[in-house]
């Protein structure tokens, strides 16, 4: 399979001699749903805003899709879906012209562009408000929007920038729902977010930048591959003894009827249970307290507590 995007060594230094991007390699193949992950400053942005041609590079080259970024700029503009972060349409138009005036910018007629603003309004649950003015919207109905807005020239490439800050859950899981159908119809999308839970359920494929550098890029079950422990919280029936054994596990008693209890990921719970049932001890409830990806996330940046 061919590369929808593919970077070399690209750098941009900004005036006071910062450098955002030292020189990062990354790779993303067609069809693929990736995320591109790491904290506030890390380079995310600023790798987005020069793909998408918002921002010129220090250096470096960029293929989209096969086409270089320096020869092809109008055609690969084209051919990318840009969701920024922040609301940036105008909150006096309404939305149905958001789309139309979108569409006009990439050449497509007005009869045509009224034809896929129908379709994506309706996807996004907002042809009923069509001639509002966006200010009237909801966070959640913006956020759609913007998503309309990116897909209206139905690019082979969709960038999103935290697509889902601020909604609340069963919006997220909504868009969730309607982003894995547009990449099962190929659409190759690349995803930055904060919610690691969001990067974990959608994307196949993954990389990590920090402090302008690629720390990891792998597949999101390779890397979720090298976790080695799993912390559980577990809730008892009835008090707890104060002396516990502990076999292929080790556990502390948080409170009468608490119990944390480490494992390797290789160890079953159910071995748990029942050395636990063994000693009287009945589990009514079981959480966990890490999410998996945040925890690698926070040990290859440096950052683990």
């Amino acid at each position: 399979m061919s590369a929808a995007l593919t970077i070399k060594s690209l750098s941009k230094i900004y005036a006071n001699n910062f450098y955002a991007l030292k020189g990062i390699d990354l790779s993303v193949e067609q069809g693929d749903f990736f995320a591109l992950l790491g904290s506030n400053g890390a380079g995310k942005t600023t790798a987005i805003g020069i793909i998408c041609g918002l921002l010129n590079k220090t250096q470096g080259d960029i293929q989209i899709l096969g086409l270089n970024q320096n020869t092809y700029v109008n055609d690969i503009k084209r051919l990318i879906g840009l969701m920024p972060q922040e609301f940036n349409f105008n909150l006096f138009e309404p939305i149905e012209e958001i789309l139309i005036n979108q569409a006009g910018y990439y050449g497509i007629s007005r009869t045509d562009a009224k034809v896929q603003t129908e379709i994506l309004l309706k996807k996004m649950q907002l042809w009923d408000k069509r001639t509002d003015m966006a200010k009237s919207l909801s966070g959640g109905m913006k956020r759609r929007l913007m998503l309309a807005r990116a897909l209206v020239h139905q690019p082979k490439i969709l960038i999103l920038d935290e697509p889902t800050a601020g909604v609340d859950v069963e919006i997220r899981r909504s868009m969730w729902s309607y982003l894995k159908e547009l990449n099962r119809s190929g659409v190759t999308i690349i995803l930055t977010t904060h919610y690691l839970e969001e990067a974990e359920s959608l994307c196949r494929n993954i990389a990590i930048l920090n402090e302008g550098k690629v720390v990891e890029q792998t597949s999101m079950k390779k890397l979720l591959a090298k976790v080695s422990h799993q912390v559980l919280i577990l809730e008892s029936l009835s008090v707890l003894p104060d002396n516990i054994e502990q076999a292929q596990f080790s556990c502390e008693r948080l409170d009468d009827y608490s119990l944390q209890v480490t494992l390797e990921v290789s160890i079953n719970i159910t071995d748990v249970l029942q050395s636990l049932s063994k000693q009287g001890i009945s589990v009514e409830h079981i959480r966990s307290t890490q999410n998996r990806l945040e925890t690698l996330f926070l040990n290859l940046t440096n950052k683990a507590v």
